[in-house]
């Protein structure tokens, strides 16, 4: 089978777009306004919507093959996803218990809907494709340099100049550095499997590739936000969801869109190092340490 699902044929707009923008909509009130009550609301519309929209457009029983992917059950999906994320707060930490946490939640906000998807729903309408489209083009391996070359430029200024590495607890000692790296990596590597093989891949299944990668942008970005990507940061953080979901579609390599995040983040890592140790890493960036 296809690494990549083709999205069905569908209209710029459509009723069923407002129930999956309802859903989406629920990331920034759980993770940009933090009122939960809201997110619940909004991901109770987005599902009773989707309900609606489906009984309208009930047709007569066709064979299975024939039947076009359940709004409800993809929306729910992404619905699941983000109560299990929001259930937990978002904080940067690096203490022992606050690892586990997030690697419950961020561990769960993939597996439930991806088992649920697998031997539920039987329809396996979320897939992780490792290589995709196979070997690497010049293009690819030119914008992996190109992403240090931007991030080396723009993101200790981003970090420093809007405080916002004060977002991250401080690091000054080597186990502290070391956990920095490790939960740095392991987030960007959840990001792509839960907003781009997830949220992104199950809207392309009913909507126009440009109105799924809005969506998961709106889910992904709120994350971020929350994450500590704070201040302007959403100058920098709506591209680069926009750009991994467009990627995703060019490749069809989760390999790809994996190695380009970490990439960035290795760029977020030292910067975060060199703002909490002023002097240990002044050579390397254009930006001093405060």
């Amino acid at each position: 089978m296809p690494a990549l699902t083709p999205a069905v044929s569908r209209p710029l707009w459509s009723g069923s777009v407002v129930p999956a923008l309802l859903v989406c909509l629920a990331a920034p009130a759980f993770f940009v306004a933090r009122i939960p009550w809201l997110g619940w609301v909004l991901l109770a519309g987005g599902m009773l919507g989707a309900w609606l929209v489906e009984r309208r457009a009930a047709e007569p029983v066709a064979a299975a093959s024939a039947r076009r992917p359940s709004l409800v059950r993809d929306l729910s999906l992404i619905a699941l996803g983000l109560l299990v994320v929001s259930a937990i707060p978002l904080k940067a930490e690096l203490d022992n218990a606050a690892m586990v946490r997030f690697a419950l939640a961020l561990g769960g906000a993939v597996a439930v809907p991806y088992g649920l998807s697998r031997w539920v729903y039987r329809d396996h309408a979320i897939r992780f494709p490792w290589r995709g489209g196979g070997r690497w083009s010049l293009f690819q391996w030119t914008w992996l340099a190109a992403v240090l070359v931007l991030g080396w430029l723009i993101l200790p200024f981003y970090f420093i100049t809007s405080g916002v590495y004060l977002n991250w607890p401080t690091v000054d000692t080597p186990e502290l550095i070391a956990r920095l790296f490790v939960g740095v990596g392991a987030v960007g590597i959840w990001d792509e499997l839960f907003f781009i093989c997830t949220v992104f891949a199950l809207l392309r299944r009913h909507f126009r590739d440009g109105v799924a990668n809005v969506l998961q942008a709106v889910v992904f970005v709120s994350f971020l936000w929350e994450l500590g990507y704070q201040a302007w940061g959403p100058l920098l953080t709506i591209p680069f969801a926009l750009l991994q979901g467009f990627i995703f579609l060019r490749t069809r390599s989760l390999a790809y869109v994996v190695t380009v995040h970490l990439l960035f983040d290795a760029v977020v890592f030292a910067v975060l190092v060199h703002a909490h140790n002023p002097g240990l890493l002044d050579g390397l960036f254009l930006v001093p340490a405060p």
